[in-house]
């Protein structure tokens, strides 16, 4: 690996700092660094390539920020093979595995092929209007359809390969794969997922009834979601970003994408330490 494509999110406040030691550390392994633009490939000694672009040219990416950094990079790499290692610039993160103190080790590692890999699904996703397609994206962390421009519940159909799993009058739904199990879908109740499980998990938002409880499904499986009832446009969110409006008469299709995205991680990184340093998991005292 010696082509390393490179995005950072400049607003942290270290960004600027740890450009020049990622410089410095890349030409002492003689890394060919690729940036997204011009003044962050001066700082680099980079050549300038646009994300979109990565996965036709580099070996591995390194996303510099925070774990939305990381999502979009796993965006513009989709499809490709290209593995990722997210750098955290602040507190460590799910999908930031690696502390920014942590940079010498995490090239050391690169260099050396010493690092760990998990690989993690993707859903992929269809939006109908009417019974028209308008559009398909792909998730690594979740999909939520509710909220838009008013607080008034909505009613929507949860099928499953075809068969009926319910009609909830509800805030809205969302369905969540491993990687994303620790975000939205956490604080709204759902279980935490384990990278290495096959599955899917599906929450309903704030249900008008005490009976509904979260659901894990195969990731085999085709998940479809219909809007039977709404006084208003629903907004559909993946990983963070409002992507479409939805209407009354709408369906979204959910189902794995035949694409995962691999992450790169150091040899001592550990899924459940990770688990317990975020959720402030202390067990019980003796």
């Amino acid at each position: 690996m010696k082509k390393i494509g490179i995005i950072v999110n400049t607003k942290r406040p270290r960004a600027g700092h740890l450009l020049g030691e990622l410089r410095r550390l890349s030409e002492g392994h003689g890394f060919k660094l690729y940036a997204e633009n011009t003044s962050m490939a001066e700082t680099l000694g980079a050549e300038v390539l646009p994300a979109a672009q990565f996965g036709r040219t580099v070996d591995a990416a390194l996303a510099l920020g925070g774990d939305g950094t990381v999502l979009y990079t796993a965006r513009a790499l989709y499809s490709s093979d290209v593995p990722i290692m997210g750098i955290n610039l602040g507190s460590l993160g799910f999908l930031t595995s690696v502390g920014d103190t942590d940079i010498p080790q995490a090239l050391d590692a690169i260099a050396n092929k010493t690092f760990k890999v998990s690989e993690r699904d993707v859903a992929e996703c269809r939006i109908f209007q009417n019974g028209a397609p308008v559009g398909e994206e792909q998730s690594l962390n979740d999909l939520v359809l509710g909220w838009g421009a008013s607080s008034r519940i909505v009613t929507l159909k949860l099928s499953v390969d075809g068969e009926q799993v319910g009609t909830f009058m509800c805030d809205g739904m969302m369905v969540s794969t491993p990687t994303g199990s620790t975000g939205h879908s956490l604080s709204a109740g759902g279980p935490i997922l384990h990278p290495g499980v096959d599955g899917f998990g599906i929450n309903v938002i704030c249900p008008h009834t005490l009976s509904s409880r979260p659901l894990v499904v195969p990731n085999n499986s085709l998940i479809e979601i219909e809007v039977v009832n709404a006084a208003k446009e629903l907004i559909l969110s993946i990983d963070g970003q409002d992507e479409y409006k939805v209407e009354q008469g709408g369906r979204i299709e959910i189902r794995r994408s035949p694409y995962t995205v691999r992450f790169l991680q150091l040899p001592g990184h550990s899924y459940f330490s990770v688990l317990a340093q975020k959720l402030h998991w202390r067990g019980s005292s003796l």
